[in-house]
């Protein structure tokens, strides 16, 4: 019958699987490389500004960029994300497609799409977005302006002196 086991005739070994050698493709379907923050949507590979610099001046690029480390000045990645990470502290004007705040930032914040602050976050500065998300325990200060799709132009931080004329008009 079918099942039943038959003997094997001396002589004759069972075949042996081996397995062969797996293919090395050109372009990987998968990328299987740690992300340095999953929060980092369109660039899998951001710059990245350490956490033992000290950076004062203007920063602007063509790129994601992940901040770990002290910044001073004005940054400017309007296409991109910019990430402050939880060693980060920036003190700074910021102008960016998103941003995402796990540190600290002193500094008005523009983005065209979306501000998150997440728990870890502190922020002292203006807000002006599309979109804005506070997660609990963030701490935050300041004034938050939400972009509608029909305003003209680029999104602009608020400064002091234009915060005021708006008050009075």
């Amino acid at each position: 019958m079918l099942w039943e086991k038959k003997p094997i005739p001396p002589g004759n070994p069972e075949p042996v699987w081996t397995p062969q050698a797996t293919p090395k493709l050109d372009n990987p379907i998968m990328d299987t490389t740690p992300k340095v923050a999953s929060s980092m949507a369109t660039n899998q590979n951001p710059t990245l500004l350490g956490r033992s610099l000290v950076v004062r001046g203007e920063l602007s690029g063509n790129e994601d960029l992940l901040i770990e480390g002290q910044f001073e000045g004005t940054v400017n990645v309007q296409d991109h994300c910019l990430t402050v990470g939880s060693q980060g502290q920036v003190k700074a004007g910021i102008h960016a497609r998103q941003v995402i705040i796990l540190g600290s930032v002193n500094g008005n914040i523009a983005a065209r799409e979306k501000i998150e602050i997440r728990k870890t976050g502190n922020v002292l500065g203006d807000l002006v977005a599309a979109g804005v998300a506070i997660e609990d325990g963030a701490y935050f200060k300041g004034s938050i302006e939400i972009l509608r799709e029909g305003t003209a132009g680029a999104p602009r931080a608020l400064s002091p002196s234009s915060a005021a004329g708006a008050a009075k008009a």
